[in-house]
C-alpha cells in the first residue's frame, strides 16, 4: 500500500462466515497482536453481528468482511494499483480455524 497511500503499508482482507465469526476473528488477531505490545489504534468492533470490522494498527490495517460485504466493497479492485503478498499456504492452512 505504501506505493499507492500515504497512510498504511498494508491491507489485510478477509471474509468471515458469519457476525459471530467475523468478530472472533478480529478479537484474536488483535488478542495475538497485544501479546507483542501491538496495540489497535482504532477498531470498528461496536456491533455483535457487523458484517465489516476495520482494525488499524498503523502500518497495518485489517479488514474483516461477510463475504457479501468484501464482494460489495470491492477493496481489491478500489486498491489495485497496490502489490499483492499473497500468504503462503501452509500458514493459511495452520491458521484455518484455530488450528496449528
Amino acid at each position: 500500500m505504501h506505493k499507492v497511500s500515504n497512510f498504511c503499508d498494508y491491507f489485510i482482507i478477509l471474509n468471515g462466515t458469519s457476525g459471530r465469526h467475523i468478530r472472533a476473528i478480529a478479537e484474536a488477531i488483535t488478542e495475538e497482536l497485544l501479546k507483542n505490545r501491538i496495540k489497535p489504534l482504532a477498531s470498528g468492533q461496536s456491533q455483535e453481528e457487523s458484517e465489516w470490522v476495520l482494525l488499524d494498527f498503523q502500518t497495518v490495517i485489517v479488514h474483516i468482511f461477510s463475504k457479501p460485504m468484501r464482494e460489495f466493497y470491492s477493496l481489491e479492485r478500489l486498491w489495485q494499483d497496490a502489490s499483492k503478498v499473497r500468504i503462503p499456504k501452509k500458514i493459511r492452512e495452520a491458521t484455518t480455524y484455530g488450528t496449528k
